[in-house]
Parts: C-alpha cells; sequence; structure tokens
C-alpha cells in the first residue's frame, strides 16, 4: 500500500517531511510522495530521511491553475526539484501569494481581528503563507476554535477577507512538470464537480498537452467514482494513481495511508509511474 498525496509543515500540513515518513512506516506503507501546494522547499528534507527509512520516497508536488471559473489542481511525481524552470515559476507563485497576503491581512485588520503578518508565519516552516496559516492564527489568538469556521466565516471564497490569488495555466503546470522530467496528474476529479461528460472532454485536451495520471483512488472518492474514473484512465491511456491528501492535524479524521479508513493505493502503481517516466 502505496500514498502519494500528503502535505507537511512546508504548505497547509502539520506534519514536518520526516515525521510523515514515520508516520508511513507506522501505517505499513512501502511508499510516500511529498506534494505541498506551489513548493518544493520540503523536498530535500523529505528525500534525505528517505534514505534512512524503509518507505520509498517519491519527489513530488501540487500546483494549482486556473481553470474557466475553478481551479484546478496537478499532481507532478518524479520530477528534478532543482529544475530553473519550475523554480522559477514557482517564485512567480510565491510573489503573487505575498501580495495576497498583505490584501488578507488588510482586510482582516478592517474587520476588527487584531493580528500581525508575525502571528501568521508562527504557523510556518516556510517562506510560503496561505490561507491555513490565517486560520491558525486567528484560532491561536482566541478568536475561533475550529479552521472550518474560519474558512466559512472568513478566508472561504467569496467571503469578507478572501483575496484571490496568482495561478498558471494548467498548461504550465503540464509543461513545467515535464520538463523537469515528471508525471503531471490530475489531482482529485471529483473536486470538479463537472458532469462526466464534460470531465471527460477536459481530460481528453489535457492529455494532448501532457497529462500523464487521474488520481482515481482518494480520501473522499465513493466507489461509483472511482469506477468511472479508472474507466476514463483508461480511456486515455493514463496512469491511475492515488492518495489520501493528508494534511496531519488539520484534516483530524482522516489518516495517511487509509484516508477516511477505506483508501488502499496499490504498490504498483509507484512502479507504473517509474515506468512512464523512464519511457519520456
Amino acid at each position: 500500500m502505496i500514498d502519494l498525496h500528503c502535505h507537511s509543515i512546508f504548505s497547509d500540513g502539520s506534519s514536518t517531511p520526516e515525521e510523515l515518513l514515520e508516520l508511513a512506516e507506522q501505517a505499513g506503507l512501502s511508499a510516500l510522495a511529498l506534494t505541498d501546494h506551489d513548493t518544493t522547499g520540503g523536498l530535500n528534507r523529505f528525500m534525505a530521511a528517505g534514505k534512512e527509512s524503509s518507505v520509498k520516497t517519491l519527489s513530488g508536488i501540487e500546483l494549482s491553475a486556473e481553470y474557466g471559473d475553478r481551479t484546478l489542481h496537478i499532481l507532478g511525481y518524479g520530477f528534478d526539484p532543482s529544475n530553473a524552470a519550475m523554480q522559477e515559476a514557482l517564485e512567480w507563485v510565491r510573489a503573487g501569494r505575498e501580495e495576497r497576503n498583505l490584501q488578507m491581512l488588510k482586510k482582516l485588520k478592517t474587520l476588527g481581528y487584531k493580528i500581525t503578518m508575525e502571528d501568521v508565519r508562527k504557523h510556518s516552516a516556510d517562506e510560503l503563507i496561505g490561507r491555513p496559516h490565517f486560520a491558525a492564527a486567528l484560532i491561536g489568538k482566541g478568536n475561533f476554535k475550529r479552521k472550518g469556521k474560519v474558512f466559512k466565516q472568513l478566508l472561504g471564497k467569496n467571503c469578507a477577507a478572501y483575496v484571490d490569488r496568482r495561478r498558471l495555466t494548467p498548461v504550465q503546470c503540464l509543461e513545467l512538470i515535464r520538463g523537469a522530467g515528471g508525471l503531471p496528474v490530475l489531482a482529485h476529479p471529483a473536486q470538479l464537480r463537472l458532469p462526466r461528460n464534460k470531465l471527460r472532454r477536459m481530460v481528453e485536451k489535457l492529455k494532448e498537452q501532457g497529462l500523464g495520471g487521474m488520481e482515481v483512488y482518494y480520501s473522499s472518492h465513493q466507489p461509483h467514482q472511482q469506477k468511472a474514473f479508472e474507466g476514463i484512465c483508461e480511456d486515455f491511456d493514463l496512469v491511475a494513481t492515488g492518495g489520501s491528501d493528508f494534511h496531519g492535524a488539520f484534516t483530524p479524521d482522516l489518516s495517511l495511508g487509509r484516508g477516511f479508513g477505506q483508501l488502499c493505493v496499490p504498490d504498483e502503481i509507484l512502479v507504473v509511474i517509474q515506468q512512464k517516466i523512464s519511457n519520456t
């Protein structure tokens, strides 16, 4: 059993890269990919810790892309984190995040919340700061008790303190991952809430642009959705990947490797991914 979707303190998770590998060992996983949002900041530590672990490690990332009025997430696997083009693009995204964070901070202050950027930074291990860190700071200040309520009232889309941010296009995500020697995969397709025919058309177009796989096995995917996604992967010769989308204490009901209890991502998927990468 493997898990190809998890997050560390370098994006919006609560566990260090090393702690993720310890949890993977405890869960009996054979392989793990670290897929932090729009950053490779934790990968050096993750890959180094993997050399001392029984769990195989795979470099990963989760890139956000604009798709009409929706946000599309593209996972990348097995790429070179030091690739110059990828790092340049991530720096552009990071600069946009910094601008957005200042705007959110201004909105929060206008709404009467006494919070500083230093309060927010205390909850992030990397320069990448996002809404979960704002939520943690607000909870730490005693303004809220739960992250979900912060998003519902303040930080969720269209809420009072929400500010949109820079995102890459789907084609840019695919090209960056391919250019760095990796395999691009469409993350959690059910979250797009597209009718099956529209999803198929989107996947077909993305396949033409370099998509290599789709996340079929996912914590919140229902059996009928998983079956439908398996069929799409077969039709378009895509790798059917999977992962829990583990965020540690921020998703307490979800466990690494098992999701909400029913998740089981087959070991052989890692082999298929590695074969796909080596053949490109």
